[in-house]
């Protein structure tokens, strides 16, 4: 009997720098302690900047050195309490605070030429029904805000539509080291990672 190997599949993860004075960046705390291989995934973790442009810059130099399947994005959302995967990127530029260089943009577009909004080509509902049913706090997003999350989110969906490479974005809430409310413990934003990442899978068409 023949035995058919299956195709290992690649998954660029990425997490941001600390930025805001902070000390830590609970996104690329958890990617970093992320096995190196989930549900048959290769895993290829990267730490980027919290720069308007830059972040998705140096996520798409990585990707096509990688050439991955799946690029996830994990990034920090004070403010929530929960594991949200993000549903709509939207083209626009907003920051309440500076980002890492300096930059303040204000209700700028990301291209001026670029669609209003794109939706994640992961399953963002499928993902979060099955971080919660695990018992770790998760629901869907409807907003990836203005600031530098939603640039690199809109920026990858613009520059991968209709292609093979699928995108997608989570948010995390604080870690509970930082000291801030609400937060998270570490092992229950892996576990949520992990969980997102087994159950991320899209139907061939032809299914």
């Amino acid at each position: 009997m023949r035995v058919v190997m299956k195709k290992k599949r690649s998954l660029l993860i990425t997490g941001f720098e600390p930025f805001g004075g902070e000390e830590i960046n609970p996104s690329w705390e958890a990617v970093s302690r992320l096995p190196n291989e989930i549900n048959g995934y290769t895993l290829t973790k990267l730490r980027i900047p919290v720069v308007f442009g830059e972040a998705a810059d140096v996520v798409l130099a990585k990707a096509e050195e990688v050439s991955p399947d799946v690029i996830l994005c994990i990034g920090q959302a004070g403010g929530r309490a929960a594991i949200t995967p993000e549903l709509v990127a939207i083209n626009l530029r907003h920051a309440k605070i500076p980002d890492n260089k300096g930059n303040v943009p204000k209700d700028e577009p990301i291209l001026a030429d670029g669609s209003v909004a794109y939706f994640s080509t992961l399953p963002a509902r499928q993902m979060a029904e099955a971080i919660s049913a695990a018992g770790v706090a998760s629901q869907l997003s409807y907003s990836a805000g203005a600031y530098v999350c939603n640039d690199l989110f809109y920026t990858l969906l613009h520059r991968y539509q209709n292609t093979s490479i699928h995108v997608g974005f989570i948010h995390i809430p604080y870690a509970t080291e930082q000291g801030k409310e609400p937060a998270m413990e570490m092992e229950d934003m892996i576990k949520g990672l992990t969980l997102a990442i087994e159950n991320m899978e899209i139907k061939n068409e032809n299914e």
